[in-house]
C-alpha cells in the first residue's frame, strides 16, 4: 500500500508540473540589461507617489520575470513613462439616476527604447480602470484599486516588451 501511495504521489506531481507553464519571454539577442527611468506625474490630481509606484513595480517585474540585469549606467533597453491621467467618473446609474458605481481610471504613456536594435523601439498608451461602489469611501479602497490597475497595466507593458503575442 505504501508503494502504491508513493507511485500515485509521484504521478500526481508530474501531472501537476506539466500543467504549469512559463511565459514565452523573448528578449532580443544582445540585450542583457535594462533601465527604468523615474516616471513623470503629469496629472496633478493623482496621488503624489503614483509615478514612483509605477517605476518601482516595473523594475521589480522585469527583475523577477526576465533574465535582464538592472543597469543605470549603460543599459541595453530603457523604459520611461508618464502618468498622463488619473480620474474618477460615474460608471453606472442606479434607479434614482445617481451613480451606484464610480470608476477610477489611470492612463499611462510608456516609451520603450532599445539601444541594441532601434527597430524594436515603441511608444504606447495604456489605459485601465477599476469600478467601485460609490457609497464607499475612496480613501479606504484607493490603494487596492491602484494596485490592481498597476498590475494590469504592467502585465501588458511586459508582454509588449518581452513576448511574441
Amino acid at each position: 500500500m505504501t508503494s502504491l501511495f508513493k507511485l500515485m504521489t509521484i504521478c500526481s506531481l508530474l501531472l501537476m508540473s506539466s500543467c504549469y507553464g512559463f511565459k514565452d519571454i523573448t528578449v532580443a539577442a544582445g540585450v542583457k540589461s535594462f533601465y527604468v527611468e523615474n516616471f513623470v506625474l503629469a496629472d496633478l490630481t493623482a496621488p503624489i507617489d503614483l509615478s514612483q509606484v509605477f517605476t518601482e513595480e516595473l523594475r521589480r517585474k522585469i527583475r523577477q520575470e526576465s533574465r535582464l540585469i538592472e543597469n543605470n549606467d549603460n543599459p541595453d533597453i530603457i523604459f520611461s513613462g508618464t502618468v498622463s491621467r488619473y480620474g474618477i467618473t460615474y460608471a453606472a446609474p442606479d434607479v434614482d439616476n445617481t451613480a451606484s458605481l464610480n470608476r477610477l481610471t489611470i492612463v499611462l504613456k510608456i516609451d520603450f527604447e532599445s539601444l541594441v536594435n532601434e527597430e524594436d523601439n515603441w511608444s504606447k498608451t495604456y489605459t485601465d480602470f477599476e469600478d467601485y461602489d460609490s457609497n464607499g469611501n475612496l480613501q479606504d479602497i484607493e490603494d487596492q484599486l491602484i494596485a490592481t490597475i498597476v498590475e494590469d497595466i504592467l502585465e501588458r507593458v511586459f508582454n509588449d516588451a518581452f513576448t511574441d503575442w
